[in-house]
């Protein structure tokens, strides 16, 4: 196994103990939304601090519940990465075009020009 592919498998294994952790521990035991959002939270913090506070705005679009908003918040991140994803994969693209081109020989100017030669 290749050095890069322990790490990979390392790598792996350590953003599904993130994940898979804090529900085996029961971090989110004895909570209305064990794993609530910042901005949930932050709203309940306001709330205990300040019962009057009224916010400047409302949001454009409410969605229907929490799960169509968790699927919209998917699909966002989900975009964002296949931008990010398609932009490095151009730009390695073109640094091996680039190098490719930079390591052949120049072969145009040791050749006559065949069109000239034809007529």
């Amino acid at each position: 196994m290749s050095r890069n592919a322990k790490i990979n498998g390392l790598l792996l294994l350590l953003v599904a103990a993130l994940a898979v952790l804090p529900i085996a521990l029961g971090m989110g035991e004895g909570k209305e939304e064990p794993f609530a959002g910042a901005d949930a939270q932050a709203e309940s913090a306001i709330t205990e601090l300040k019962p009057d506070y009224e916010p400047w705005f409302s949001p454009l679009y409410e969605p229907p519940s929490g799960e169509v908003e968790s699927a919209l918040f998917a699909l966002q991140a989900a975009l964002g990465a296949g931008v990010l994803a398609y932009y490095f994969g151009v730009r390695k693209g073109r640094r091996q075009a680039a190098a490719a081109a930079a390591a052949r020989p120049d072969t145009s100017a040791a050749r006559p020009d065949t069109a000239a030669t034809e007529s």
